[in-house]
């Protein structure tokens, strides 16, 4: 396993009433918890991972995540099991929809 962690700056998500979880960690899939954060400004992300190596993979799509969804203000947590980019950027989307109370 390898974990990362990163810190992009994101538009203010708002608040949520409680975290959001999404996803299942399986083959070739993650899981996704989003909760409140401490800066307002900047969305929080670690990744624990099976896959090694992917490092700027993984900064390279969450750094996008952050740039086009207000996430500000989050902490992301983020299992994964080999997931493709375009899975990670479909749950990402999905959980903070949830956590957002249904709104992307």
């Amino acid at each position: 396993m390898e974990t990362l962690d990163f810190r992009f700056d994101s538009k203010p998500a708002g608040s949520a009433a409680a975290p959001a979880l999404c996803g299942v960690v399986g083959s070739g899939n993650l899981e996704i918890l989003i909760r409140t954060g401490d800066d307002p400004a900047a969305c929080r992300l670690s990744i624990k991972t099976s896959a090694r190596g992917f490092a700027d993979t993984w900064r390279a799509v969450l750094g996008d995540f952050a740039a086009t969804h207000a996430a500000g203000g989050t902490t992301i947590a983020i299992n994964d099991m080999g997931a493709t980019p375009a899975v990670v950027t479909l749950r990402l989307a999905q959980a903070l929809a949830e956590y957002r109370g249904g709104q992307l």
